[in-house]
C-alpha cells in the first residue's frame, strides 16, 4: 500500500511539472538586460521542466528503472491529456514527445551510472536527456518542417539576434532552444543540492519489492 501511494505521488509531481511547463513554454520572459531582450532567448517553461528530471531521477533511486519508466509513461498519458486544455495541441504534441524520450534517456543513462559517486547518475542523466528533450521539443513546436503537427508561430519563426545578443540572425525559436538548454544544464547542476538532500531520505527499495 506505502509503495502503491508513494508511486502516485511521484505521478502527480511529474504530472503537475509537464502541464506546468507546456504552459510556461508560450510565455517568453518580459524586459532585457544590458540590451538583451530576454523574450529572443528564454520562456517561462525553462525553469519549470527541469524538475521533471529530479522526479525521475528520484523514482529511479527509489524503485529502479521498471518502475521508474511506468511514472514517466502514467506521467506523460495523464500529462498529455491535460496539455491540450493548457496549451496548443503542437505544444501538446512536441512536449509529450521531447518529454517521454528524454525522461526514458534519462533513466538509462542514470542506471548505467548509479553505481558511481552519488551525483554522477543524476548530472549525466539529467543533461543528456535535457539535449534530446530540447532539440525533440523545439523542433516539433516551432520548426516550420513540422507543421503537420499544426499552425507555425510566426513569432517564433521571426528573426533576431542569435541568443539576443550576436550579430547573426536567425529563427526567434532557436534562440530560445539554445537559452532553455543553457538553463536546463544551470538548473540540472542547481537540481543535485535537493537530490543530495534526499537521497538520505529516499532510500532504494530491496531487490524484488520495488513493485506498484
Amino acid at each position: 500500500m506505502l509503495i502503491n501511494r508513494t508511486f502516485f505521488i511521484y505521478v502527480a509531481f511529474m504530472t503537475l511539472v509537464v502541464v506546468a511547463s507546456n504552459f510556461l513554454v508560450q510565455y517568453p520572459l518580459p524586459g532585457s538586460i544590458a540590451g538583451m531582450q530576454l523574450g529572443d532567448l528564454l520562456t517561462w517553461g525553462a525553469f519549470s521542466y527541469p524538475f521533471a528530471f529530479l522526479v525521475t531521477d528520484l523514482t529511479n533511486r527509489h524503485f529502479g528503472p521498471r518502475i521508474a519508466r511506468r511514472v514517466v509513461v502514467v506521467g506523460f498519458l495523464v500529462a498529455i491529456v491535460l496539455s491540450f486544455f493548457a496549451a496548443t495541441p503542437r505544444i501538446a504534441i512536441a512536449s509529450g514527445s521531447a518529454f517521454l524520450f528524454g525522461q526514458l534517456l534519462d533513466i538509462s543513462v542514470f542506471n548505467k551510472l548509479r553505481r558511481q559517486s552519488w551525483w554522477h547518475a543524476p548530472l549525466a542523466g539529467s543533461l543528456i536527456g535535457s539535449a534530446l528533450d530540447t532539440a525533440m521539443f523545439f523542433s516539433f513546436a516551432f520548426a516550420p518542417f513540422f507543421v503537420f503537427f499544426g499552425p507555425n508561430d510566426s513569432f517564433a519563426l521571426e528573426t533576431a539576434p542569435l541568443l539576443g545578443i550576436l550579430a547573426t540572425e536567425a529563427p526567434r525559436w532557436i534562440s530560445w532552444a539554445l537559452g532553455d538548454l543553457t538553463v536546463k544544464i544551470l538548473c540540472g547542476i542547481i537540481m543535485l543540492l535537493p537530490y543530495g538532500a534526499l537521497i538520505s531520505v529516499i532510500k532504494p527499495m530491496p531487490s524484488g519489492k520495488a513493485t506498484a
